[in-house]
């Protein structure tokens, strides 16, 4: 696995929100924000879907743990009331490609950290993500996105 450095840029997103446990429940609610997208027809190939897990299971109680399932939106797109919306902030990003299944993404955050370690960046407090493009969705692969600063 390599990591490469990415400049992402800020980002309107729509997102659902899942309080509780990572795991299964993420998943439905990732299903539910993708159905609202495709009513709204913004769910096709050019799509962003991210996977925000804001807490660290290691340090926050699993009760308590954050999870936003969200797509990229135009900056002037206006939602309805069953979405909520914000920005992300862009910046520089260590990224690393990894199959979607649950042993190669667990694979994945673990290594982007060891890896990350060998560079000139150090983590940063922006959120860290998975990234999914319509093309990687239909073959199977998604990024982990980790924020980084120059040491």
């Amino acid at each position: 696995m390599n990591i490469r450095i990415e400049n992402i840029g800020e980002c309107k997103i729509a997102y659902l929100r899942q309080i509780g446990p990572y795991g299964p429940n993420n998943i439905k609610t990732m299903e539910k924000l993708k159905d609202w997208a495709q009513a709204q027809n913004l769910f096709n190939d050019d799509a962003i879907i991210l996977g925000i897990a804001h807490d660290n299971p290691e340090t926050t109680s699993p009760e308590n743990c954050r999870y936003d399932a969200a797509i990229v939106i135009y900056k002037d797109y206006q939602v309805d009331d069953t979405v909520n919306v914000t920005e992300i902030s862009g910046g520089l990003y260590a990224t690393l490609k990894a199959k979607h299944t649950p042993k190669e993404i667990q694979n994945a955050w673990e290594q982007i950290f060891v890896e990350l370690q060998a560079t000139e960046y150090e983590l940063d407090n922006r959120a860290t993500f998975e990234r999914y493009t319509g093309a990687m969705i239909g073959n199977g692969y998604c990024e982990i996105c980790v924020p980084v600063m120059a040491k």
